[in-house]
């Protein structure tokens, strides 16, 4: 799961679920596996980050909102089944009595086989024991070795709605996950027998209320605590290829590099945030949020990547201060501070081919970001926004100790510090049956340290591995539009189109030095950067019975051709491009009973495009899914 906003992915835009960060609770509860029915709503900030989320993204936040409303009871399942045998479910059912003791049970489950047909060159075992690969033969493949489940179950009991306390809730989460591993970090290496497992208990406080001791005061404290595990198992003596076929290897375990290993991660996550209005004119907000992870591994055997003596640290400190003056609904404005601290140590390999003789390192990090956004209605339904931020992004786990398997992570990364400006302006208008939503934005990033993912670095022998490193200067100029139309409660019709182009001002090839780089103001490889999407949805209410609704969707995405590596290398012929790609989707609702029972039925990549990643690791192709869904409550 990859996740782009205006120019940014991957970690620079976080996640969170009811404005609590999300970083180090485990797979179980990425975006790609929480159940839709899990989200009241979502919320989705672009460009100036408000402060209340106490984070360091630079692209942008999401933010999975839950239904906190106090309801006696409620009962909320849904099954779906669809292709490669991947199944989804959830249930989420809870109570809450006169006296305000409240409870609610959440639980979801994941499955899949992703045994879905690629196309790749294939290496051939010849009865004599030589092998052959022939790179102008692609072959059409399904992936055997890539099954993946994950089940989760989260429990919360507590007080609603007393004096002393809107929320008082305490939450405990149990999750495990399995995954098999197909390929490595490029799609040449197969795996046929190498898999990962784990689990995680997490136990959680969240505490909210308004108007506490004054009048205007809301405060909200959250706090968990996450011990997670992780097995990472690679011990097959044989070799396989995209066949599935297997030939004994010689006598060397491991078909990456030999591992019976695992790690624990204890995560401490806490947030403190207050609001505080002065009227309805003068608003202010403190926010501040700790982090805490410690690593500890070990192995039953050698392992040649990763030290299992030396525990690995990082403690993160974001504290941010925000003003709002609201003089009239027509504008408005908010000035801000945030303050970054981090401390990581761990093991940093002293070898020249980046694995062994290790030794402890210890980065701190201490440094200011601040920032201001208005807006401003010139007419009743024309609207600018305006933002400046001077923003942080402190290095995650993952880049900073890796997975301890596949990536490489790098403990002395540099925060990435950006200066980020955006000029937006958008017309609503809603006249008889018909809106009209129309949006534009300009922006504009410039980024030093940037941290980017290198994908396919060789490290021992034949071995490959992600890793990461600061990328110098980076800067990204776009702009996105967006429109959407629609007609009483029967037609939706939008889409967007955006463009960012990211490149290298890094002027010369290495510090100090007075070459310049061959790469300079060159667009970064590996990331898209024209892409758009449109949808379009029919309702038809009343369908066969009043109170029914039949919903028929279809959506597209399109992708624009991007080089693999640097643009300007090499000859045109030879240029490794991730190829254009345009896949379509439809789908089916029928709704009975103003809700009560649901059934949906979706087709994905309805044309069967190939679809790819933006590492050219090949995506599933056309693939059908059915949900049944029923809600109950009052």
């Amino acid at each position: 799961m990859n996740i782009s906003i205006d120019g940014f992915t991957g970690k620079h835009v976080k996640l969170f679920i009811d404005g609590v960060p999300q970083e180090g609770v485990g797979s179980s509860f990425g975006l790609n596996n929480i159940p839709i029915n899990f989200a009241d709503r979502i919320e989705v900030y672009r460009g100036v980050v408000p402060v209340g989320f106490g984070t360091d993204a630079l692209g942008g936040v999401i933010n999975i909102v839950t239904n906190k409303t106090p309801r006696k009871w409620f009962l909320d399942a849904s099954y779906s089944y669809g292709s490669f045998n991947t199944h989804k479910s959830y249930i989420n059912f809870g109570q809450t009595f006169d006296n305000g003791l409240t409870y609610e049970i959440n639980a979801f489950q994941n499955y899949s086989d992703n045994s879905y047909h690629i196309d790749t060159y294939v290496e051939h075992f010849n009865e004599d024991g030589t092998s052959q690969t022939i790179k102008d033969k692609i072959e059409h493949v399904k992936r055997f070795n890539d099954t993946y489940h994950n089940e989760a179950i989260i429990g919360k009991v507590g007080l609603v709605n007393k004096s002393f306390a809107d929320r008082l809730i305490l939450g405990f989460t149990y999750s495990k996950s399995y995954k098999e591993i197909q390929n490595g970090v490029i799609q040449s290496i197969v795996f046929g027998e190498k898999h990962r497992k784990g689990h995680s208990l997490m136990p959680s406080l969240e505490y909210r209320k308004r108007n506490l001791f004054v009048r205007g005061l809301d405060v909200t404290l959250t706090g968990n605590y996450n011990d997670n595990l992780t097995q990472n198992i690679d011990t097959a003596t044989y070799r396989f290829n995209w066949r599935g076929e297997s030939r004994y290897n010689g006598g060397t375990v491991g078909e990456q590099s030999y591992q019976m290993s695992e790690f624990k991660n204890i995560n401490w996550n806490g947030t403190f945030t207050a609001v505080y209005h002065i009227g309805e004119t003068h608003s202010f907000i403190l926010n501040h949020v700790l982090s805490s992870l410690e690593r500890k591994s070990r192995s039953d055997i050698t392992s040649n990547i990763s030290d299992y003596t030396m525990p690995k640290e990082t403690r993160k400190n974001i504290t941010g201060l925000s003003y709002r003056y609201m003089p009239s609904d027509r504008w408005n404005v908010s000035v801000f501070g945030k303050y970054y601290n981090q401390f990581n140590a761990g093991a940093v390999s002293t070898n020249s081919s980046g694995v062994g003789d290790y030794k402890r390192s210890e980065t701190r990090v201490s440094t200011m970001g601040y920032g201001a956004a208005g807006t401003y209605f010139i007419l009743k339904d024309l609207q600018v926004k305006l933002s400046y931020e001077k923003a942080y992004r402190l290095p995650t786990t993952d880049e900073l100790f890796g997975d301890d398997d596949l990536e490489l992570g790098a403990i002395n990364l540099k925060p990435e510090n950006s200066d980020n400006l955006n000029l937006n302006l958008s017309y609503s208008r809603t006249f008889n049956k018909h809106g009209i939503y129309v949006e534009g934005g300009l922006v504009y990033r410039h980024t030093k340290d940037y941290i980017r993912r290198m994908a396919g670095d060789k490290y021992s022998g034949n071995t490959y591995y992600a890793s990461y490193v600061n990328h110098g200067k980076v800067e990204t100029k776009g702009f996105n539009v967006s429109a959407r139309y629609n007609y009483s409660h029967w037609v939706s019709l939008g889409g967007t189109f955006n463009y960012m182009d990211a490149r290298n001002k890094e002027k010369y090839a290495t510090v100090g030095s007075t070459n310049e780089s061959m790469y300079y103001d060159v667009r970064l490889p590996n990331q898209p950067y024209t892409y758009a999407n449109s949808d379009l949805t029919f309702f038809w209410r009343d369908f066969l019975v009043k109170g029914n609704v039949l919903s028929m969707m279809y959506d597209n995405f399109y992708v624009r051709t991007f080089p693999l590596y640097w643009e300007n290398m090499g000859a045109s012929s030879t240029k490794k491009r991730v190829p254009t790609q345009f896949s379509h989707n439809i789908g089916l609702t029928y709704s009975i009973k103003k809700g009560q029972y649901n059934f949906s039925f979706e087709c994905k990549n309805l044309t069967d495009e190939k679809l790819y990643d933006n590492f050219s690791l090949q995506k599933a192709g056309r693939a059908f899914y059915g949900k049944v869904r029923v809600c109950f409550g009052k």
